[in-house]
């Protein structure tokens, strides 16, 4: 067995054993005080007068299933665009995803009510679409070529401009203060009639993209190799591309746009498994879903009964190591 098949299943071990014990923290920890006797008794006797139960199996059990999918999708979503476009920087929310998504959610509280939460899902998504189709149609209108600083320019000024629309839309129709609170990102408000919905979408985006990891691979090294490589480069990037859709417009519908965590997790993977994206996906995945619970978990107890947002909690940690990251790199490249 190569050494990098060994480094990536040890990894691979060791962040699912995270994942299994941060979610049991999770479900027996919180902003208030359950007893582990109760916690056991919700699981085992189920009893829906109890109200304490309820708090486990409506509000507890749910946020971490969601915490497990959306820590996935976007890890998975920012391992896969850093691949495909062989851009460090990408992810969902430089490239306009997650402005996208934010737009839609706008456009669907200020014109419709008493929506469905699958219609708000459907509507972020479809923000989201229309984001990453105007990041690359603004390179491909041009036939510019993809690569990482035209990347990233259209990716901001895409970003800029949706951002300002949704600004203007909620000051308008007087529906920021629900825009607010999904914008913070985290997972407090996710019940199980929501993961009916959702998860089935990320479960299957999943997949997909540990599917597609190869493909990501020979997209990694260039246009020129891959077609070298028999590859279809149009419908490879497709492909991709609609599965980083499903991964990262879901999981921010769902979440919020959360951020720093489809871009550090890759640069995290990569410095244990290698850069060979067979292994940096999965990975990526499965330590998305344990840093998101533990991000989770801090954001309920650090200030209970209070909680603080998620993406507060992943920015006070993502920017200095992911400084810290650049520095070491670019001193290596030196």
């Amino acid at each position: 067995m190569k050494t990098s098949t060994k480094r990536t299943i040890f990894f691979l071990v060791g962040a699912i054993i995270a994942v299994i014990f941060t979610a049991i923290l999770s479900i027996f920890l919180g902003s208030t005080q359950i007893s582990w006797q109760k916690v056991l008794s919700a699981f085992f006797l189920g009893d829906m007068t109890d109200h304490q139960q309820i708090a486990v199996l409506e509000l507890r059990l749910p946020r971490t299933i969601g915490d497990i999918l959306v820590g996935a999708g976007l890890a998975g979503a920012g391992a896969m665009m850093q691949g495909m476009t062989r851009n460090p920087l990408a992810d969902s929310g430089i490239l306009g995803i997650n402005a996208g998504a934010s737009f839609g959610l706008a456009m669907c509280l200020a014109f419709l009510s008493n929506v469905s939460f699958g219609f708000t899902i459907l509507a972020s998504f479809l923000g989201a679409a229309m984001a990453i189709f105007l990041v690359f149609g603004l390179l491909l209108l041009k036939r510019r070529k993809l690569d990482a600083a035209r990347l990233v320019l259209a990716g901001l000024a895409v970003s800029m401009f949706l951002t300002a629309l949704t600004q203007g839309i909620s000051i308008l129709t007087n529906t920021g203060q629900s825009l607010t609170f999904w914008t913070a990102g985290g997972t407090a408000g996710i019940r199980m009639d929501q993961l009916k919905i959702a998860a089935p979408i990320l479960l299957a985006a999943i997949v997909a993209g540990i599917l597609l990891s190869r493909q990501v691979s020979i997209l990694s090294l260039g246009d020129e190799a891959a077609q070298g490589l028999g590859i279809d480069l149009n419908r490879s990037k497709l492909m991709c591309l609609l599965t980083v859709l499903l991964l990262s417009g879901t999981s921010v519908a769902l979440a919020g746009p959360v951020g720093f965590v489809g871009l550090l997790v890759p640069h995290l993977v990569r410095r244990f498994v290698g850069s060979r994206y067979e292994s940096v996906i999965p990975c990526s995945m499965v330590l998305g879903s344990a840093l998101m619970l533990v991000a989770d978990l801090i954001s309920r107890t650090i200030n209970a009964p209070s909680e603080t947002p998620v993406g507060f909690i992943f920015a006070i940690v993502g920017v200095p190591v992911f400084i810290a990251i650049c520095r070491k790199e670019g001193g290596e490249d030196a």
